[in-house]
């Protein structure tokens, strides 16, 4: 397998992996609702980011580290449990946002009204939440570590080969948020303000069970 095709092939993979709407799908989804593409962008990259840093982990060999991740699997699944039910509650508690409240007042009901857009601090914000959420899985890098066995040419693996296989699992991961965010987004100025409100407490009921989910895979 040439260098090219395996960089697409794990680009494919990336896609496939990152494509099931899980719990930070759910929470890409609800912040590009809540603070537009910047801010889903933001999830987006910090997933994708944490992956390849489990990518590059399983791929270098670095047997010490992914060992250590691994001891602490439980505590890391509570931690990550905790987190999402934090998030989730937080979401169902949440009061809707003044421009939505105006939206309404104004007779806006489709979403003409202006919505509201994280700045440069809260996309950052973003982004370390989602790279330290996703950094609470460390059965990433069992998952990583088969498919680098699987992908990479036989008795031909090389530094070369590992960080081709992490960058197109990364390209593939990236490009599936960049098509998730760009749907929300359009339908985000589509949808009328109480759908987008419902949406948002769909999604905080999602992330709180999700969190129970891990908190129980903890115990």
């Amino acid at each position: 397998m040439s260098m090219t095709s395996l960089f697409f092939t794990s680009a494919g993979v990336g896609l496939a992996i990152a494509a099931p709407v899980g719990p930070m799908g759910m929470l890409c989804i609800r912040r590009t609702l809540t603070g537009g593409p910047r801010a889903g962008l933001a999830i987006g990259l910090g997933i994708a980011s944490g992956d390849a840093f489990y990518g590059l982990i399983a791929a270098l060999g670095l047997v010490g580290i992914s060992q250590f991740m691994l001891a602490y699997d439980r505590p890391l699944h509570l931690l990550a449990g905790l987190f999402l039910l934090y998030l989730g509650v937080r979401t169902l508690l949440q009061k809707p946002p003044a421009d939505t409240a105006n939206g309404e007042q104004n007779g806006n009901g489709g979403g003409n009204g202006k919505l509201a857009q994280v700045g440069r601090a809260g996309a950052l914000r973003a982004y370390a939440s989602s790279l330290l959420l996703t950094l609470t899985n460390p059965q990433t890098v069992i998952m990583f570590a088969a498919l680098f066995t699987t992908l990479a040419p036989r008795g031909a693996f090389s530094s070369a080969i590992a960080l081709t296989t992490v960058g197109g699992v990364f390209c593939g991961s990236i490009a599936w948020w960049c098509f998730l965010v760009t749907v929300v987004s359009l339908a985000r100025h589509a949808i009328g303000s109480k759908l987008r409100l419902a949406i948002d407490r769909l999604v905080g009921i999602m992330l709180a069970a999700f969190g129970i989910v891990e908190i129980r895979r903890a115990l």
